[in-house]
């Protein structure tokens, strides 16, 4: 049983709040000030604590430095959210507002101690080794601009429930890490984690491959097959691309959704299933639902919460941190390799539309090509850019023009769609070029070109 320590200088707070987690198991220690805090804790060792920032003998901060290895969550008045906030950047593992409401209260708790197992978890792992991102145990993702930060934040929040979540992003951003880290952090973390890539299963064989099939179902099927979902079973099931999935199989994966049960191909009786499931996608699933491409009912049912993942070319600043990262680990116990400056500010400059997949297989290109350790931009395959020419650049820090190429990405992009939008549709547009049409319609806003009306 998780045991709490609850510090709370209001009586009817302190027994409401006891007896509704003495209810969902916890053991529940009491203090009304810093000072019993500190007794209680000294005696035995708490798994918890939910502290009141305002205390008659100080702020409940004041615990967070002499029990930081205990998740502590601050409870707070409005009036004091920036002071909980600020108590975070101290330590705490979250915040809650008063009035609360008890469910959300114990979402918050066991979010928190779940991060804190996790946190555990990781650190002797981390010790052998590199790869999570500084003060960031257990979700991977590399990175401090604020869309990071916001992103760690909602997988933290998210993580706690058992909803079924949606990752929208561009290929290559990390969808399937904010996946890991969303299972990390759930109560299913000790379950199974199974990651399915849609776009690579033969349409002939999604079915079987997802659900399973029973002995003698088609011809050599010579004895049954365990699918992946029911492989998932008490844990996490991640779809990716989750919009190359075949018609029959998004109307089985309903039925899924909706009654928790899967029939293995060729079996007559249903199957129960306790699985999570996190879908992923870059393409466009509601022009794919104008098409009739896509089930709009299903794809309600995978978007009860949303998780949107950013492109590296909208945080610029995780650049070079991000490269550090991925040369630490080519390294290994091996000579560093380094940067010169000339790469440092060619990797900034550049749109990545491969996003952090395609900056890691530029920095193992130029790992492996540079003579002496010292990275080039020409070691990456890498083009400078002019400094001369300002125009129709998407980041204000580089100019526009790359050496040898004679027409900018913005120019093509406008080169194009001014050719063929007299003769293509905004979905066949946005195809052909590669994008979303959400992106279509963003780029043309960003570079003041709406289609004309006809």
């Amino acid at each position: 049983m998780t045991r709490l320590l609850l510090v709370d200088d209001e009586a009817p707070i302190r027994r409401a709040v006891r007896r509704f987690l003495e209810h969902h198991d916890f053991v529940v220690g009491v203090a009304e000030n810093l000072a019993e805090a500190r007794a209680l804790a000294a005696a035995e060792p708490y798994d918890l604590q939910l502290v009141d920032l305002r205390l008659p003998d100080g702020e409940g901060i004041e615990l967070l430095p002499e029990f930081g290895r205990t998740p502590t969550v601050i409870m707070t008045s409005y009036a004091s959210v920036p002071s909980a906030v600020n108590a975070m950047k101290e330590g705490a593992a979250d915040y809650i507002a008063k009035p609360f409401d008890h469910d959300a209260l114990l979402l918050t708790l066991r979010a928190a101690l779940r991060e804190g197992e996790a946190r555990d978890r990781a650190e002797p792992a981390a010790a052998e080794h590199a790869g999570d991102a500084p003060g960031q145990p257990g979700l991977g993702l590399v990175g401090e601009s604020p869309a990071m930060q916001l992103l760690r934040d909602q997988i933290r929040r998210v993580a706690a429930t058992h909803s079924t979540v949606l990752l929208r992003g561009e290929s290559g951003t990390g969808k399937e890490l904010a996946a890991r880290a969303l299972h990390d952090l759930s109560p299913r973390a000790d379950g199974p984690f199974v990651a399915v890539n849609c776009a690579t299963i033969p349409e002939g064989l999604v079915e079987a491959e997802l659900f399973g099939h029973a002995q003698g179902a088609y011809t050599g099927a010579v004895k049954a097959r365990t699918g992946l979902i029911q492989s998932a079973h008490g844990g996490t099931l991640f779809l990716d691309e989750i919009g190359e999935l075949a018609p029959a199989a998004q109307a089985r994966l309903l039925r899924v959704l909706q009654d928790g049960e899967i029939r293995p191909v060729g079996a007559n009786e249903n199957l129960k299933v306790d699985v999570r499931l996190l879908a992923a996608t870059h393409r466009d699933l509601e022009a794919m639902i104008e098409e009739q491409a896509f089930r709009a009912d299903l794809y309600y049912r995978l978007r009860v919460l949303e998780l949107a993942i950013p492109p590296l070319r909208e945080r610029r600043e995780d650049i070079l941190p991000l490269a550090q990262h991925f040369l630490e680990e080519l390294a290994g116990s091996g000579p560093m390799p380094r940067l010169t400056q000339a790469a440092r500010d060619a990797l900034e400059c550049q749109d990545w539309p491969g996003n952090v997949r395609e900056l890691a297989n530029a920095l193992e290109r130029g790992w492996v090509l540079s003579p002496d350790g010292h990275i080039d931009p020409e070691h990456m395959n890498l083009e400078t850019r002019d400094a001369g020419n300002t125009e129709d650049t998407p980041n204000p820090a580089c100019p526009t023009r790359r050496k040898g190429v004679g027409t900018s990405l913005n120019e093509y992009f406008r080169q194009f769609v001014q050719e063929n939008q007299g003769r293509m549709t905004e979905t066949e547009l946005a195809r052909a070029l590669g994008i979303s049409r959400k992106t279509l319609w963003e780029r043309r806003q960003r570079e003041n070109l709406p289609r004309p009306r006809t």
